[in-house]
């Protein structure tokens, strides 16, 4: 089969992917997670949102690998990077997942817990260890590299007040409330911007910044998890904005870890366009009620839900509010 050919078939998987298929993935992840909200059991609620996810990731029409996922950090359960996912009647696809983000916002029933993940073509994703990135993030409508990860938070701050035309006071930075932050939060205040901190959630926290009228973000800065990174900037390549990022590969073990996934570089600055390279997918479900999506909501009978499903290629952005009547299909 030649590569056009290929490109074509991954291209209508995709699509008949976009109808349903991968919000079932998320929607089934979230259910098993909200089963065990405000329990103060992480690790149960992940892996119960790992298991529903790989359930059903090996139900579609593909032949996918994990190239980036959770766990290895913290020892989590996860979908591990290079596992192999899909029923195999299908083209190659890469995917990132985050089955539960935001474990702790679940554990303690608290808002903005999501079950997430991306699909793209294969060979598309930035495949890379369980680390740390620095990230930092804006919204659409603004000249290429107005920020920059290596300039310093005052210039970003002043580049993006300029851009928009307002005074700095009236940017607000998303920055994760984390001890390594303090001298950012600082840096940033200096400028007389305001800081919105929080405590999870960075792949939402990234989302925030492509509207800043409704949320009131303009620019995520900050260290978080690298597939939280690659999973927001698909969303941003589907609904516009930018974003960069830099792993985090401070021991030897992790760059060597980083070399064998094809990481050359530690010190590389990766753009949108490369963590995300093709076409893309991205898909959410809400866990716990926050400010992108309402949580799983259990009733007589009946279970809703509600995803959010995008696609880069059209800028689609669809939302689904379902109700489930076959309970059977979310036992854990």
């Amino acid at each position: 089969m030649s590569s056009s050919s290929i490109t074509v078939q991954a291209d209508q998987v995709l699509e008949r992917i976009l109808s349903m298929e991968i919000v079932r993935v998320t929607e089934r992840a979230a259910v098993s997670a909200a089963r065990l909200r405000g329990h103060g059991n992480e690790m149960d609620a992940d892996q119960a949102a790992v298991d529903a996810m790989r359930r059903e990731l090996n139900k579609l029409p593909i032949d996918g690998t994990v190239v980036i996922g959770e766990g290895e950090r913290d020892e989590a359960p996860m979908l591990f990077i290079g596992e192999s996912v899909g029923n195999k009647n299908g083209p190659k696809v890469d995917i990132a997942v985050d089955p539960l983000e935001g474990t702790t916002l679940c554990a303690k029933n608290m808002p903005g817990s999501i079950a997430t993940m991306a699909m793209a073509q294969g060979g598309t994703l930035l495949n890379a260890p369980d680390v740390y990135m620095d990230k930092i993030a804006i919204g659409p409508g603004y000249k290429k590299g107005l920020v920059d990860l290596d300039a310093s938070p005052a210039d970003n701050i002043h580049a993006l007040a300029k851009a928009k035309g307002v005074k700095p006071n009236e940017i607000t930075a998303l920055i994760m409330d984390r001890p390594r932050h303090a001298e950012l939060i600082a840096a940033v205040r200096k400028t007389g911007a305001s800081v919105s901190l929080i405590t999870d959630g960075d792949v939402v926290g990234v989302i925030n910044v492509a509207d800043p009228d409704a949320t009131g973000i303009d620019i995520y800065i900050g260290i978080g998890g690298a597939p939280e990174g690659v999973l927001a900037a698909a969303a941003l390549r589907c609904i516009g904005g930018q974003i960069q990022g830099r792993l985090i590969l401070d021991t030897e073990e992790k760059r060597e870890r980083a070399k064998k996934m094809g990481v050359l570089d530690p010190r590389k600055k990766y753009l949108m366009e490369e963590m995300v390279r093709g076409d893309c997918l991205f898909a959410a479900t809400g866990v716990t009620t926050g400010s992108m999506l309402k949580g799983v909501r259990f009733r007589d009978k009946i279970i809703e839900t509600e995803t959010v499903i995008m696609r880069s290629t059209t800028g689609t952005v669809r939302w689904i509010r379902a109700e489930h009547r076959q309970l059977d299909k979310f036992q854990l």
